[in-house]
Formats: C-alpha cells, structure tokens, sequence
C-alpha cells in the first residue's frame, strides 16, 4: 500500500524517509550489525505478536523482495526484467537469511536501483534538449504499476522518451513557455536523482523492512532510529499545519482527506484526489516542483509555523496525468483546535415529503476526547459524546421529530467515544468486540444506562467513514436502533499499537527503532467484522464510484473478513426497509444533486481506469474541456436550481466565502435525502423504535 501521512495532525504514522542533503557514497551501502540485530528482533516480535499467523517461509521472502522492487519502482520505469529474474532466481534461501538477519540483497538490490536512477536521468535530460512534435498520434501509459518490467534498454528509452514528451506537454498545457517547462522538468529530474543518491544505509533498511511487513499486511510497518525522531517532532507539533492526510502514488502526492478545522478543509479548495505538484513559501516564493519527490520530503516543504502562509499547486483529480489546468492554493498554517472539530448541529424544516416536520441534524466530524483536560482532572473536557448529549438535549427542545448523525469523512478516533456515543441512543448493552492475536475477545459495552434519545434516527456515512466510524454505525445497525444510509464505508477494522524494539532486546545500546503492529480486530455485536467490508448502509446511495477500488479493499495483503460469535444483545423493533429503499430510490433519481453527484463519480471512476493518455496536444486540451464542462455544467444546473450563483473558480482572487457556501449547499444533497427517508419512517410506521423482547446471541 501506499503510505499515508497526516500534516502535523498526530492520524497516522511517518512511513517514508527523512530528507539527508549529502551525496551518500556507494561504498558506505552495506548492512550494519545493528539492522542486522534489528531484522532478528522484528521477525520475533511479527511471530509472537501480530494479528495475522505468520512463519517466515521461502514464498513469503519471494513475495517481500517483489515487494521491495515495487517499493523503489512502483511505475517500473527504472528496473529491467532481467534484474527481476536475477535477484528472485537467488531468493532460494533468502528465508533462512531473513531468519539470521541478513539482508545483503536488499541493499544489492538498492546499488543496481541506483545505477539505474542515473541512467535514465541523464536519458530524460537528453530527451528534454530535444524538439516535440505535438501532432503525431501515440499515447503515453501514465500508470505502469501492473506492466511487465521492461525487456531491455531499448524499451526503457521509448518509455522515458514519451515520459518526457508527456511532462513537457502537461505543463504546456497549463500555459508555461518553452523556457520555462524545460528549466522546470530539469529541476524535477536532477531532484529524482539527487534524492536517491541521499539515501543512506538505513533508508535502505527501513525501505527493505516495509516490503517484508506490508507483505504480510498493509498497517504494519518500521521506523528507522531516526524517523522515530522525526515521528516524535511531529507528534510534538500535531495541532499546527493545513489539516491534510497524504500519500504517495507513484511520482506524485495526493490528498487523501482534508481535517475539519484545518485550513485546507476550510479553504473549500483542497479536494480529495488532487494531486501536490508544486510548493511555495510565502505570498510570493517560488514554486518547487515536487513530482518525484519522497512523502517526507513534501510534508517538509509544506510544514511551517503558526500563521505563516504556504502555497499549492494542484492537479484536479479529474485531470488524467496532468490533461488540464492546475489550481493554486494560499493557505496560513493554523492551530487545529478541537473546536473546530468539534461536534454541530441544524435543524431542516420540513423536508419536501414531509412538510409538517422538522429533523435535526448533528454533524460529527471525528471521535475526540481532550485527554490532556481529563488527566489534569478538568471535569468539563470536551469529547464528543458530551458535545452531541447537549445537542441532542438543545433539538429535543426544538421539538425535532427525528436526528440524523453524519459521519461523512468522519476518519474515527477514540474507541472511548464510538462506545459512548452508541450509549446515548440504547439503554444498555455491548457495543463493539475486540479480539486480539492471541484469540482473547473483551466487549466494550455502554458505559451509562441512560437513554438520552429514544426517538427516530439515521446515521449517514460514505466511503472515508473508517474505524470509531463503522463501530457506532454498526452497533446503530446491529441493535436495529436507526437506518444507516449513504456508501459502504472505509473498512478499516484492524487495531495497531507502536512497539519499542528496544525492549526486546535487555541492555542493549543500539536504538533499533520501533514498529507500528497490527494486533486486534474490532468485530460487531453481531459477529461479523468491520475489517475490509466495512459497513453496508440499509439504504444505499449509488454515486457512481467503485467501492472495490477504495479503502481497506483496494490494499494489498489486507487481513480478510471473518466472524466470531455475537454478543448478547437486545435490539429495537425493525423497519420496513423495502418501502423505504423503493422511495428513495425514486426521488434519488429524478433529484438533479444526486444526478451531478452520481455523473461526478462515474466520470472519476472512468478517470480511474485508465493508464493511457494521448501526447496530441488538440486531443488532450479537447479531452480537458469536454469533462471539465461536463462537470461544471450538471454542477451549475443544480445550484441554480438552488437559487444560487455558481463561483466562478478562475477568478483571481477567487470568492472563498461564496465558495464555502456554494461546498454547504453540495455537501447537503445527501443529508436531505438522508432526512427524507426518515421523514417516511416517521409518517408511514409510527416513528420512535421500541425495545423488542427477543435478545440476540
């Protein structure tokens, strides 16, 4: 799987490599005795300790050094097949090396890799010298990750040739002159090879052991010594920066979430999906490119002090390999704070099915708990289950007639919270079970016997839903307490804990580092886990994207679904989810916000097929135009008819206020739908739910 990384937010875990501005000499690329030690200790600790059964054997090495190669060159635009086939054709006893520590191949594998990198850079930089012609007709395969390694050098030098080309054409694209792409593309060339001559013996090891855990599965992983620091810093500074989730895809970085609160969230410009490709300082700094660049390093130029502003150049996600414009983004780095984050609430009067009543909505962007307040012995820290108890309390005044929960993009958080916000809406009773690797199961239960709210609800997910998410989801759905609608969520089901590996090896003086191990997994009152299926709302919202190619799903090695027995539980008299289903999906049909939405995600999921691009300039810019006014179009038409005046996104400035707006009106397609169906609830099958009788075990 690719790495992720949270901006100084303290969700998830530096993967990649610290950035080192010295050359490192061949000769100094050897594995020390402390890695050695260090590969000894983490095969114990994989073997006793993690989730996952595992026993070091002959594929499982296989399977690692085809990861390795992967890991070093994910678009298999450096290796040749035959440097493949040497390594894997000696990889007989690279078990019983791993099993003593050896990991001589790793770093002879790295030598070949770097030669490699040389190579190709001085090919590309041959290539740029030269003209292109625009007109003739070829295509360019942007996405290598599942081709054959190429054959020979031969193959190698058409494949850079159309890089190039393809490069030259995408900044041409987005207005640069001659001049200036070719000044750019040298930058980011001489960047690749500079950066892997920065790597040292143990961003070569760490690179190595993260293709032996992610072999296994695709949330364990190592950090080096000094990543570990780097690590700590960061966890150090976790309330300040942008509020943005990255990882690395291939050359590029994406944003895999914005944070509520945070700048990029706010800015209304930042999308999930869209790529980094340049990085400024300041108000008028100039730009890095950073395609090719390592995660790290990327985070490095975007993290900055409190108040001081940092600038983006983003490639929309709809843009297939650069095929269109770029988007620039200001953003003043900024303390997240927890209210920002915290939980909020509305009222819609009247949903249109149902126009004598009014349902609340309680949007709950993350599990939170103000740990530090509580261990101080504040009484009044903030958490969401107390946050949302107020709001309930403040809606039931309004006299609501029914609550929607929104848990869209919601990432998770605190276990505490998912078992005590569950707590509000049921009296007693399990919420979620953990099992851990050595089979042991404990049921977190509701901590309060209080029914704060009895009445009518739905909780609302989609695809970023994970982890604290699918837990109060679940239990809402397993107690038959409220629908759940929207999309199947994240999936993430699995629980992870940092090990010091220092602490399995009694006075010793070397630091070798820590590892982040999988050693639970949450599974659901009613027996089935949250891992990789996540959960499936009652109601489904179809919006065009495809759910195998997102989540816990599309990684490699994730841990499969499985069951245990059910808790003992009481649930809530059901609902006739036929008639339910069968309306919504009439009205989802004819609403012009689902049919943007739904016509949205079939184009992005189109985008995403993909690995071919045309490198003819008329077809590119025509191929542009055409989704970008396919987009723009169905998106106008329905704010329009939401009596509102579209943005015009290639203002300069741009109108952030009316931009954020405009994002309100968008996001809330889905909750009004949402509030429909349990308007329906209400109207057609007598509205509160009432305990059953009957217990489930």
């Amino acid at each position: 799987m690719a790495p992720l990384l949270a901006l100084l937010l303290g969700f998830g875990v530096v993967l990649e490599l610290a950035a080192r501005p010295v050359d490192v000499s061949l000769a100094t690329l050897f594995p020390t005795e402390r890695q050695a030690k260090t590969a000894v200790v983490i095969n114990q600790v994989l073997e006793r300790f993690h989730y996952r059964d595992f026993e070091l054997s002959p594929a499982f090495a296989v399977a690692t050094l085809e990861h390795y190669f992967d890991g070093l060159d994910p678009n298999r635009s450096f290796f040749l097949d035959r440097d493949i086939q040497r390594f894997l054709g000696s990889a007989s006893r690279l078990d019983d090396d791993l099993a003593q520590g050896r990991v001589d191949v790793a770093f002879d594998i790295f030598r070949v890799y770097r030669m490699r990198v040389d190579d190709r850079v001085e090919f590309a930089l041959g290539v740029l010298e030269g003209d292109f012609d625009f007109n003739k007709s070829e295509h360019y395969q942007f996405d290598r990750t599942k081709a054959p390694w190429p054959r020979n050098e031969a193959e190698l030098d058409e494949l850079w040739r159309k890089r190039v080309k393809n490069d030259y054409l995408t900044l041409k694209l987005a207005d640069k002159d001659d001049a200036e792409i070719r000044k750019q593309l040298r930058k980011r060339y001489e960047g690749i090879r500079r950066r892997i001559h920065q790597f040292d013996a143990d961003d070569v090891f760490q690179t190595f052991v993260n293709a032996y855990t992610q072999s296994l599965e695709p949330h364990t992983a190592y950090m080096s010594p000094s990543t570990s620091e780097n690590f700590d810093i960061s966890m150090r500074l976790s309330l300040e920066g942008i509020g943005a989730v990255l990882r690395a895809d291939n050359e590029y970085t994406v944003i895999q979430r914005t944070i509520p609160g945070g700048p990029a969230r706010q800015s209304g410009m930042v999308q999930t999906g869209d790529k980094i490709v340049g990085v400024a300082q300041g108000v008028d700094g100039e730009f890095d490119d950073v395609v090719g660049w390592r995660l790290q390093d990327v985070v490095d130029k975007i993290r900055g002090p409190k108040g001081s502003v940092v600038r983006l150049q983003l490639l929309p996600k709809a843009e297939i390999s650069g095929g269109g414009r770029m988007r620039e983004v200001s953003l003043v780095r900024n303390e997240i704070k927890l209210e920002d984050q915290a939980a909020s609430s509305y009222v819609i009067d009247g949903p249109e099915n149902a126009p004598d009543l009014r349902i609340g909505v309680i949007k709950v962007p993350a599990f939170y708990r103000d740990f530090r307040a509580e261990s101080d012995g504040n009484r009044d820290f903030r958490s969401t289950t107390r946050d949302v108890r107020k709001l309930l309390a403040e809606l039931q005044d309004q006299r609501v007639n029914g609550i929607v929960i929104d848990l869209r993009g919601n990432g998770g958080g605190s276990l505490t919270e998912a078992t005590s916000l569950t707590g509000l809406f049921i009296k007693e009773g399990p919420v979620v079970q953990v099992k851990d690797s050595f089979g042991k199961i404990e049921v977190e239960t509701d901590p309060d016997p209080e029914l704060v709210y009895s009445g009518p609800l739905a909780v609302i997910v989609d695809r970023n839903s994970a982890s604290a998410s699918e837990i109060f989801a679940g239990a809402i759905q397993d107690y038959d307490r409220g629908l759940v609608v929207g999309e199947p969520t994240f999936g993430k089901g699995t629980v992870q804990t940092l090990v010091d590996l220092n602490r399995y090896v009694p006075g010793n003086e070397l630091d070798l580092g820590r590892l982040r191990l999988t050693m639970a997994e949450f599974f659901r009152i009613s027996g089935g886990s949250t891992q990789l299926k996540g959960v499936e709302p009652d109601i489904l919202f179809d919006l065009g994207y495809d759910s195998d190619d997102h989540g816990e799903r599309s990684l490699d090695n994730a841990l499969p679904w499985s069951s245990i027995r059910p808790a003992s539980y009481q649930t809530f008299n059901g609902v006739d989810l036929n008639v339910l289903r069968s309306r919504s999906v009439e009205r989802t049909a004819r609403d012009r916000g689902f049919r943007m939405l739904t016509r949205q995600g079939r184009m992005l999921t189109e985008i995403e097929a993909r690995d071919l691009v045309s490198l003819r300039e008329d077809e590119r810019r025509q191929e542009s135009k055409r989704r970008d006014k396919a987009l723009k179009e169905e998106r106008n038409e329905f704010l329009r008819s939401r009596d509102m005046e579209p943005v015009d996104e290639d203002a300069d400035p741009i109108d952030e206020e009316a931009l954020e707006k405009q994002q309100d009106v968008i996001d809330a397609i889905q909750v009004d739908e949402a509030a429909r169906i349990l308007a329906d609830l209400i109207k057609h099958q007598g509205g509160a739910e009432r305990p059953r009788a009957a217990m489930r075990d």
